[in-house]
């Protein structure tokens, strides 16, 4: 009787553990894994749509010219804050970036221009210019998911390298506009089109934002306020409501422009405008 008491005892607590067991399995097994905050899975017709646009995409680059590229997803960071600028919202809040195993900062691509300009340099085609390529691929940005916008991302971008003239930008801007209207979305299209300038326009309007939103700090956001210290042009794409009526009246870089800059923007106006391409001329973007 002392045998099976013990037998019924240890039994007991066995079946104790069985069912502790199957209730963490149970737990585990309820609870599906969940993707990574800010990507998304592309399943069944969302992916055919893609593929759909992808194709389009292709078709129209190749027939201006453009050869594919494709470049690695993970770039030294330097690659990337070297010609982003180290001041920027990418560089300073949005990297994925992480130290490896041999103890060199890396980083997941966040935009294709740089990534394309270091295959240049590193495969030496900077001796057969121009370069026309064109690229699709995964761009990875550490920013708040919303509507429209994720953390992982699919861009399609085309860069025309060794071309100074404006004719490239508008052979560039008539190369996105053909591509949509073959996807032929409904509604209407609408091209919104802006200038950078040269580096000397860009420095004296620095300077005239600087001073303009000096005298408004305040009042500005805390972003702006630190945008105000670094890249004072980043305040003009403040969506904040204290920020909004304070940029409205910012000075206009038109105002900045060398004569050289204008030229070169008044060809690629001219040259939209013999297209048969209709825009706008926005000073915000």
């Amino acid at each position: 009787m002392y045998g099976w008491s013990c037998a019924g005892r240890a039994s007991q607590r066995y079946t104790t553990q069985i069912q502790r067991c199957t209730l963490q399995i149970q737990r585990y097994t309820t609870q599906a894994p969940r993707a990574v905050r800010g990507m998304a899975d592309r399943i069944g017709v969302a992916e055919h749509k893609h593929q759909h646009i992808l194709t389009h995409a292709r078709t129209t680059a190749t027939r201006y010219g453009y050869m594919p590229i494709h470049t690695p997803v993970i770039e030294y960071s330097s690659i990337f804050e070297r010609t982003l600028g180290t001041n920027s919202d990418v560089v300073g809040k949005e990297l994925y970036k992480f130290l490896d195993s041999s103890n060199s900062w890396m980083t997941l691509r966040p935009e294709g221009t740089a990534s394309v300009a270091r295959a240049i340099i590193t495969n030496k085609l900077e001796h057969t210019m121009p370069q026309r390529l064109f690229y699709s691929e995964s761009m990875f940005r550490h920013e708040r998911p919303q509507r429209g916008r994720q953390r992982q991302f699919e861009q399609f971008g085309v860069e025309l390298v060794g071309v100074a003239h404006p004719a490239a930008d508008v052979e560039c801007v008539q190369l996105g506009w053909d591509f949509l209207c073959a996807l032929k979305v409904p509604g209407q299209l609408v091209l919104h089109i802006n200038t950078l300038g040269d580096q000397e326009s860009r420095s004296a309007y620095r300077e005239a934002l600087a001073q303009y939103f000096g005298q408004h700090r305040d009042k500005l956001s805390d972003d702006s306020q630190r945008r105000l210290d670094t890249n004072p042009l980043r305040i003009l794409d403040s969506k904040h409501e204290s920020d909004l009526h304070i940029t409205a009246c910012a000075p206009a870089y038109s105002d900045y422009l060398t004569p050289a800059s204008r030229a070169h923007f008044a060809f690629v106006t001219n040259g939209l405008h013999a297209l048969n391409i209709p825009y706008t001329v926005n000073p915000r973007l």
